[in-house]
C-alpha cells in the first residue's frame, strides 16, 4: 500500500514544522510507503522557509506552492493532484488534529473507498462552532445534503475515485460539500468515524474572513449551476 498524506498550509509557520515532524514520526512505523506533500498556498510568513528546510532534510516530503493564496480547497485539490500513492489523506496543518488518529480511519479501506473524520467535540471558538452547524444546515437546505462535520480535516480516499470527487468549484467552505456531492452522485459510499480534535495552541484561523464568505457565495452559485447540469 502507498499512501500519500496532503498538508495544506497558509500562514501556519507557528505549526507547520511540528505537524511535519508529528508526520514523519508516526509514518516511521507503518507497513507501506509514504509520501507527505505540504502545499504552501500562497503564505506571507515563513512558512514557505520552514517547507523549504524541511523539505531538503526529508526526501519523504514534497513541497507544493502557490504563488498566491487561493483558498483551502485549491491547496488541498494540488495536493491530490500531486499525489502517487494508492491511497490520499489530508489533515490540516494547524495542530488540531493528530496524524496517530489516521489509524482510525484506515481499518474501514477494505470496504470504504472513502473514510473521514467527524470530530468527537470541536475544540474551537464558539462561534466556530455554531458556524460550522449553520453550514451543516446550509448544505442541507440549499444542496438536500445531510453530512455531520462536513469539513473535518482528517480524510482518507483511494486514489482511484479522484477524478469522480475532484471539486471544481469548491475553493473554501465548499470544498469538501463539493467532495460529498460527487461521491452522491457516482454511488459511492463513504464512512464516517468520531475522531479527536485539539484546541488550536499558536496562530489564528482564517476560514471566517470576508473574503473567504463571498468566496463562499460565490461557490454556492457556481455549484448550484453545476449540480443541475
Amino acid at each position: 500500500m502507498q499512501l500519500s498524506i496532503i498538508l495544506p498550509c497558509y500562514n501556519e509557520e507557528a505549526n507547520i514544522r511540528a505537524t511535519l515532524k508529528e508526520v514523519l514520526s508516526w509514518a516511521k512505523n507503518l507497513d507501506f510507503d509514504t509520501e507527505i506533500i505540504a502545499v504552501d498556498d500562497g503564505s506571507s510568513d515563513t512558512t514557505p522557509v520552514i517547507l523549504g528546510e524541511m523539505d531538503a532534510l526529508h526526501p519523504e516530503i514534497r513541497v507544493v506552492r502557490h504563488r498566491e493564496n487561493g483558498g483551502y480547497g485549491r491547496a488541498v485539490r494540488s495536493g491530490c493532484d500531486a499525489a502517487a500513492g494508492e491511497w490520499i489523506a489530508f489533515m490540516d496543518s494547524d495542530g488540531q488534529f493528530r496524524i496517530a488518529d489516521l489509524s482510525l480511519l484506515l481499518p474501514h479501506l477494505d470496504t470504504y473507498a472513502f473514510v473521514t473524520g467527524r470530530r468527537r467535540k470541536r475544540m474551537d471558538p464558539l462561534p466556530r462552532v455554531v458556524y460550522g452547524k449553520v453550514l451543516a444546515f446550509f448544505n442541507l437546505a440549499v444542496f438536500g445534503m445531510w453530512i455531520r462535520d462536513v469539513n473535518c480535516g482528517l480524510k482518507v480516499f483511494r486514489r482511484e475515485i479522484w477524478q469522480t470527487i475532484r471539486p471544481e468549484h469548491g475553493i473554501e467552505k465548499l470544498f469538501n460539500a463539493e467532495m460529498f456531492l460527487r461521491l452522491k452522485r457516482a454511488g459511492i459510499p463513504w464512512k464516517q468515524v468520531a475522531v479527536p480534535h485539539h484546541p488550536r495552541l499558536a496562530g489564528a484561523p482564517t476560514g471566517a474572513s470576508g473574503r473567504a464568505l463571498q468566496r463562499m457565495m460565490d461557490e454556492v452559485k457556481a455549484l448550484r449551476r453545476a449540480m443541475r447540469s
